[in-house]
Parts: structure tokens; sequence; C-alpha cells
């Protein structure tokens, strides 16, 4: 399963560079606006040291990660909603991500230049969350045009209910709030909102783009982010893209670990921004184990064990017959797959199974 998050942004607050950091692409990395017109796509790693361990048991012939995908999109401006600074076609290819990685500026440098000449990075998420509004209420009102009168005259069940949740989400849109703080009563509900594809219905995360200084424990602008994302279904991530270009240009991991050391972090921001970036689109990894390979898996938080079985292969869910599955601290523990079967600890386990992240499976299917 591939997952596709869009960076996000005003110009100049660090976009280009933080894409620079998490993929191998490199976008065009210029001090002025619209440096980065189309969108610039890049494939990384998910950052995973359970398949170390693993193959450390198994000498397999190869490591196989899962990977994201990165969409570092051009800066938006103000009307961007109405065409302005190529606005359109950026609102399309955020349309097209699975979820937003809006990056806000929280840092002061006179040497970088800021299109509202001042740093507020609320007034700069304004910015975004009202063009975004904008476009989703035009499709909303669009939407309820065409439905309107099959909703309230006849007895379509389907068309009351596509429009009642137009008019929830219309009304979150006229108080300038984005679409995903709506609460729906059911799945049926919630698939309807899902499939109305709305800019604002998307996962977000915030990443604060700070200083070195300010790395660790953040800063007043990072808490003035906070505080106005308090009551929106979003989180927030603070990174120093400038510190994590300077770590992608260490080679050794030795010394990323000294450089992260020193600076009082465990983990790159690159890494917290991926796994974040899993949380916010309900991702987990079950990983499968062999001579061949060692290799990781995406799937929906909450499938069942045929629809994992179908990532690896569609025939494999056609046919699923049973699923053998090692917990992954099991796998350590004795260390390999014969040694768990010796002990009991491998489960036969049918098509009502939910997978867990970090499962190490087998599937059994016949087509």
């Amino acid at each position: 399963m591939s997952l596709q998050c869009g960076i996000v942004g005003l110009p100049n607050v660090g976009k280009s560079t933080l894409f620079n950091c998490l993929s191998n692409a490199k976008a065009q990395a210029a001090n002025f606006p619209f440096c980065t017109i189309e969108p610039n796509v890049g494939v990384i790693t998910v950052p995973d040291e359970r398949l170390n361990k693993l193959a450390a048991l198994v000498h397999p012939q190869k490591i196989v990660p899962t990977t994201v995908e990165i969409v570092d999109i051009a800066g938006l401006v103000k009307g961007a909603s109405k065409g302005e600074g190529l606005g359109n076609k950026f609102l399309a290819n955020i349309r097209e991500t699975d979820a937003i990685l809006h990056v806000l500026r929280c840092f002061d440098d006179a040497n970088v230049t800021h299109v509202d000449t001042t740093i507020n990075p609320v007034r700069d998420k304004e910015i975004i969350d009202y063009e975004l509004q904008l476009k989703d209420l035009e499709t909303i009102e669009s939407r309820i045009t065409k439905i309107q009168k099959q909703a309230q005259t006849g007895g379509d069940k389907q068309a009351k209910s596509v429009y009642e949740v137009l008019m929830r989400f219309k009304a979150l849109l006229e108080q300038g709030k984005p679409a995903r703080m709506a609460q729906f009563d059911n799945k049926d509900e919630e698939k309807i909102a899902r499939d109305l594809f709305l800019l604002t219905y998307k996962p977000i995360l915030y990443v604060c783009n700070v200083d070195e200084n300010s790395v660790v424990s953040g800063n007043r602008y990072v808490d003035a982010v906070k505080e106005s994302i308090r009551e929106e279904n979003a989180e927030i991530l603070i990174v120093a893209a400038k510190i994590e270009s300077e770590i992608a240009e260490l080679e050794l991991h030795e010394e990323r670990e000294l450089f992260l050391s020193e600076l009082g972090l465990q983990e790159s921001g690159v890494n917290r921004l991926i796994k974040a970036a899993y949380r916010l689109l309900n991702l987990e990894t079950f990983l499968t184990a062999g001579p061949k390979e060692v290799r990781a898996w995406t799937y929906l938080k909450g499938s069942k064990a045929p629809q994992c079985a179908g990532v690896i292969h569609s025939d494999f869910e056609k046919g699923f017959i049973r699923a053998e599955v090692i917990k992954y601290e099991d796998y350590l523990t004795y260390g390999s797959e014969s040694a768990c079967r010796e002990a009991g600890k491998i489960n036969i386990e049918g098509k009502d199974y939910t997978v867990c992240d970090g499962d190490v499976m087998h599937f059994r299917f016949n087509v």
C-alpha cells in the first residue's frame, strides 16, 4: 500500500528544504516565491528497526521496507481559491493527496524573506485555511444545488443522507472551520463525507519549522500554533528543516547519532515526521520474514487478515485459507520460525482475525 502526503505552506517557510531532507529527489530551494511550480514527488522509506532485528535472525537475501510518497506542492498565496498564484493548479495537486503536511515558519531570520514581511505562523495558517475552506465551500454548494430537490421532495434515502452531510459541512465552513471538525453518527455518513474529497476534511499535520535553539522545547511561535489548533482535529510536530538538511549530509550513522545527541534529540525530525504521517493516515505495518527477504507491508489499521493478504497479492485475498501469525516480540525471543512453532507461538487465524502492528505473517491460500 502506498500513501501520499502533500507538503503545503506559504512561500519560503521551508517546505522544499524539508522535502529535500525527506526524499532523494531534489526540489529547487530558492529564496523567492513559486520556485516549485510542478509538484515534486519523492518516495521515501519508512524507518522500522524491527526489520533489521528480524534480518539479524533470518539472514535474508534482502530487506524491503515500506515506502511513503511525499509531494512538494508549490507555495500557496492569498487568492489561491480564485486562481491567484497558479492557485487552481496547486489546489488540484492537494486534492490528489491522502493527507496534508502544513509547514509553518516558526523562526526569525532576516536573510529569508517572508511574503507578508513579518513572522506570524497563525496568520500564515489562517491564510491557507481560508483558501482551502473557500474551495470546499464552492464544492459543497455545487453539490447541494444538484441534490437538494431530490433530497427534500423524493423518497431517495441516500440523497437525503448526502444532503444532510453536505449541510453539516456547509455550516462548519461558513463559520471558518475545517470540514474535519464534523462529527458523524455512523459509517455510512463517514463514507459519504470521505467520498466528497474535501480539502479540509483530509487529515493534517502542522509542521512547525523552528531554529536550532527551539528544536527541543519549541518557542512562542509554536505555542501560538498549538493554541490556534486546540479545537481542531489535527496534530503538530516540531522540526528544524535547516538542521535536518545538515543531518542528511552526514554519511555515517554514528555521525548522525552524535549530532542528534548534541542537540538533545533521540531521533531525527525526518523519522518523526514519517511516523507521524503513518499515524495521521491510520496506517500500521505487518511483516514477512524468510530466506529471500524480510519485508514490511503497510495496511489500514483494523484490517482483517484477508485484506492484508491482498496487500501482498490480490490472489492471496481471493483464495485466502488462513494466516499463520507470530508476534514480533515472540519471534525475537525464540529466534526463528521453527523455534516459535515448537514453543506453540504460531497462531492459526481465520478470516475474522484483525491484524496487529508488527505481526509476522505467513498466508495460506488456494486459487
